[in-house]
């Protein structure tokens, strides 16, 4: 008899979605801070004229997760970027937030 546990077998996962998240929110400004254990992302909305911002949604992720995910986004801009041209960041000098 083997020592290994039997392999569950392969059920594609099945992922729900509530009506609020399913909106989705509009953000224009991330913030990224760490631990050694763990990276948080504050996705914000920032209005113009306006000397408050407000987080509408903040992820929390370890770092290996953190690492796939940026892959997977890089991926995604490079095929955005074959399909519709370069995506040009803004070299006025502020600071990138």
């Amino acid at each position: 008899m083997s020592d290994t546990p039997p392999k569950p077998p392969d059920v594609p996962l099945q992922i729900q979605i509530d009506d609020d998240v399913a909106n989705g929110q509009y953000v224009n400004m991330a913030l990224v801070n760490h631990t050694e254990t763990e990276f948080t992302l504050d996705f914000i909305y920032v209005q113009p004229h306006q000397p408050r911002a407000k987080v509408r949604s903040r992820v929390i992720l370890n770092p290996k997760h953190l690492k796939r995910l940026m892959a997977v986004l890089q991926d995604g801009v490079a095929r955005y970027e074959e399909r519709f041209g370069p995506i040009v960041l803004s070299d006025d000098g502020r600071p990138m937030h």
